[in-house]
């Protein structure tokens, strides 16, 4: 929320903003205070219920999506298909990929080998086929090649030369012919098109276009005239049946409503975050006498129970009831192990006894230790220990 902006010192309010802005910001602040406690309490009862509830809810909620889906797609992959994956590839290299590489070391490569020599050795032969058959050709078309010279050289030319000739004289003749009859047609059009046309346009055409042109520009004058007086009149009457009095409407009516609309709009923006600050400061009172009074009519009361009545209770019970018991239950539990040892005890000599009564008394095995040395090596030891403390006794 901005702070509330307040008019400068040097720039003076009206009447109006000041007869507008008390009575707009009290009934606003009436109506705002139960909305701002709401709000206040709904915020409460939403972190409340957040903390509480959603939150424990949703934690449950990941976890159990976790324990549902999650955790079996990972102990699924991990467990099911990695395995099966690499078994699959191992599986995929033993019988595939081994053996196709064998197969193309050990057959493929030496065929592949005696295809490309079979192929070069074919290769050779058939370029020198083909340079044996472009030999032919070019021999052949250099003979063609000379015997169609000599028939242009000998035959063809002269023929042509002797049509040119016949086709030179024949030309001047029809030239001439064509000439004699161009000028006559040419005539012909000077005198029967071009100077009866000339005299159409200028004895004729001519003045009519002049006077038709003359006729448009009167009437183009006589129209522009009429549309220029009907635009004047509609201008005059557009303007005073329409423009005058919408001018009128905007600047003695929508003007001022405007300007007033403005100064209650604002007054009553401004009343509003006003009155919401001041309904905030309100209900945190509200809020505080409220934790108050619930501290000390509930809270306090059951700490005070708690404390004083609670506790020693608690104590006397601890010091007079749980810890006689459980020493009493831990003196049976030592009673109670020591009359099963003893009762373990007493079995195992009975066997004991039945056992030698059936059987007689066990015969005991001398079992020597390999660990132990031998008797040759204890008495090897002893004289040589005799032999070290020998001459200190002598001594």
């Amino acid at each position: 929320m901005e702070p509330q902006k307040y008019p400068e010192p040097g720039q003076p309010e009206g009447c109006l903003v000041t007869a507008v802005r008390l009575p707009v910001r009290i009934v606003v602040l009436v109506l705002v205070v139960p909305v701002r406690m709401v709000w206040d309490a709904l915020v409460v009862g939403g972190r409340f219920l957040n903390d509480t509830v959603l939150r424990p809810v949703g934690r449950a909620l990941l976890w159990l999506g976790r324990a549902v889906f999650v955790w079996p797609l990972v102990g699924l992959w991990r467990y099911v298909l990695v395995p099966a994956g690499q078994g699959l590839a191992w599986l995929g290299r033993v019988l595939v990929v081994i053996p196709a590489r064998w197969l193309y070391r050990v057959v493929l490569t030496p065929v592949g080998h005696a295809v490309a020599w079979a192929v070069r050795a074919t290769g050779t032969g058939i370029a020198w086929l083909l340079r044996g058959i472009w030999a032919g050709l070019a021999w052949l078309l250099r003979g063609v090649g000379a015997g169609l010279s000599w028939l242009y050289v000998y035959v063809l030319a002269p023929v042509g030369r002797a049509i040119a000739w016949v086709g030179r004289g024949l030309g001047f003749g029809l030239g001439a012919l064509a000439r004699g009859v161009s000028a006559v047609l040419v005539w012909l059009v000077r005198y029967l098109v071009v100077v009866p046309s000339l005299w159409l346009y200028r004895w004729v055409l001519t003045p009519v276009g002049h006077a038709v042109a003359w006729c448009a520009k009167g009437v183009w004058w006589v129209l522009t005239g009429i549309a220029k007086g009907v635009g004047f009149v509609l201008y005059w009457i557009t303007r005073v049946l329409f423009v005058l009095p919408a001018l009128g409407l905007w600047r003695y009516v929508l003007t001022p409503v405007g300007r007033f609309l403005a100064v209650v709009g604002r007054e009553i923006g401004d009343a509003l975050g006003h009155a919401w600050r001041v309904a905030g400061h309100i209900s945190r009172a509200v809020g505080r006498f409220l934790a108050t009074l619930l501290r000390w009519v509930f809270v306090e009361p059951v700490r005070w129970v708690y404390r004083t009545v609670l506790t020693p209770v608690g104590h006397f019970v601890r010091d007079a009831v749980w810890r006689p018991a459980a020493e009493a239950a831990r003196g049976v539990g030592r009673a109670t192990r020591q009359v099963l040892a003893a009762a373990r005890d007493s079995a195992r000599q009975a066997r004991a006894d039945f056992r030698r009564m059936l059987f007689g008394e066990p015969r005991e095995t001398a079992q020597s230790d390999r660990r132990e040395l031998s008797d040759g090596g204890a008495r090897n030891l002893e004289k040589r220990a005799t032999r070290e403390i020998s001459p200190h006794t002598r001594g």
